[in-house]
């Protein structure tokens, strides 16, 4: 089968693609509706087509909806380094100040979800909300990873596979990127993908060097965790969220344990509300998206949402 290109993620629906450069680095963003910024930021292994639910509800409900090819995905530029979490949060704040806002709503999953935890450490006034989705503070992984949580160390131990150097690239393009629709399947609740869903991600994530780039993203928090970057971002993210938040996470996750993700709270000052959509494994806002609309449009229409 011929090598896939930058030109699979173009897909059609009621939105808008473009590029926008942000420090120095071209994104593609996927942008639909009016009004108040909400910024939709992909994990691992996705590209911005994950939020196309959200692409139609949120602005339906009023909202100017953008998602992004986080760096290294999509049809987005794969430069050589910058796959830690503080200079991510960086692209995603001048993401917004690109898009002509201060300030965003911002909802990310996976590693989009951390490095949505790490904007409203790093860079506060660009967090309007804060909307984590299947994804606790980072200093909740890291205390779950290094302290001995035997169920998410279990749960995470795929990823010490990526450690090694160009294997795991291999591994997760061969046979025409299986290992990602394994991971889908795996890391999901009943019923979920799709085969034509799968099909979708297993073909972007061939585009050439963006296995390379995602693997990155955990190369470099696994390794810097005793490094001196490690040290220096963990003491960041003791800092306090002020930004309202809301912490959504699905019931059966067996990627990122809902006990991982349960505890964040105390590193929010602000209002807080957990919620867990049932029946929903890693990815509920793909798996449940009815559920997972009614919890985030009722919080965002909610002026004082609760603590």
């Amino acid at each position: 089968m011929s090598e896939p290109d930058e030109s699979l993620v173009r897909i059609e629906g009621p939105w808008t693609h473009r590029s926008v450069h942000a420090g120095g680095t071209r994104f593609h963003v996927v942008e639909a509706g009016e009004g108040p910024l909400v910024l939709l930021l992909h994990g691992f292994p996705q590209f911005w087509w994950t939020w196309r639910h959200q692409l139609v509800s949120l602005p339906a409900a009023g909202y100017r909806a953008v998602a992004v090819d986080l760096r290294g995905y999509g049809a987005s530029d794969k430069p050589p380094r910058g796959y830690d979490l503080p200079t991510l949060a960086g692209d995603a704040a001048g993401l917004i100040r690109a898009l002509g806002e201060s300030g965003a709503i911002v909802v990310g999953h996976d590693w989009g979800g951390l490095l949505a935890w790490t904007m409203a450490v790093r860079d506060p006034k660009a967090v309007l909300r804060l909307v984590p989705v299947s994804a606790p503070h980072p200093l909740r992984l890291r205390s779950a990873l290094l302290t001995g949580s035997v169920g998410q160390i279990r749960a995470s131990a795929y990823a010490l596979g990526f450690q090694l150097p160009f294997l795991p690239e291999w591994r997760l393009t061969a046979k025409d990127g299986a290992m990602v629709g394994r991971m889908l399947d795996d890391w999901s609740g009943p019923d979920w993908p799709e085969e034509e869903v799968a099909r979708t991600y297993r073909e972007v994530f061939r585009i050439p060097t963006v296995a390379h780039c995602a693997l990155e993203y955990h190369r470099w928090f696994a390794r810097s965790q005793l490094r001196p970057d490690g040290l220096r971002y963990a003491r960041m993210m003791r800092g306090e969220i002020h930004a309202p938040t809301l912490q959504v996470h699905g019931s059966l996750d067996p990627h990122t344990l809902p006990r991982t993700a349960q505890g964040s709270s105390r590193h929010v000052t602000g209002s807080y509300r957990w919620r867990l959509i049932e029946g929903a494994g890693h990815f509920p806002h793909e798996e449940r998206p009815e559920e997972f609309d009614t919890e985030l449009l009722s919080w965002l229409a909610d002026a004082e949402p609760d603590r």
